[in-house]
């Protein structure tokens, strides 16, 4: 299962199924991450949408909304290559791409593929701050 936790509730919409987790566990679902749910139910039509912020586990202020994990799962991304439903989230995502969101990893697969594996991936753990400060080249 997944690690995090839930943060919105898990529901349903005309067959959908929606989740919203953070690995903050802050409990509250801010407004980026409402315009994000919001943008690619519009533009995607997803049966499923999983939105994790990930943001807490970088080196970002607590209630930082800059890192995200999103897993979309629509007929729309039929006979499409990964390049172009990668396009299609950031199409839909542009306005926070282009501001507040710094990171966004996009798990894009049709309802089959979901079935084979219905999980949302990890994102590796942080290293924080720079090549400087890590000492590498």
């Amino acid at each position: 299962m997944l690690s995090g936790h839930l943060v919105g509730p898990l529901f349903s919409m005309a067959g959908r199924v929606c989740l919203s987790r953070s690995s903050a566990g802050l409990g509250t679902i801010g407004p980026v991450e409402a315009a994000i749910r919001m943008k690619l139910e519009q533009a995607l039509n997803p049966e499923v949408l999983e939105l994790r912020n990930e943001s807490g586990g970088h080196a970002v202020p607590p209630g930082s909304e800059t890192h995200f994990r999103v897993a979309v799962v629509s007929s729309r991304f039929e006979g499409l290559s990964a390049l172009q439903r990668h396009r299609l989230v950031h199409a839909a995502l542009s306005e926070e791409l282009a501001g507040p969101v710094h990171a966004l990893a996009i798990q894009a697969r049709t309802p089959a593929q979901w079935k084979e594996n219905p999980q949302l991936d990890m994102s590796p753990p942080c290293l924080g701050g720079s090549k400087k400060t890590r000492g590498t080249p």
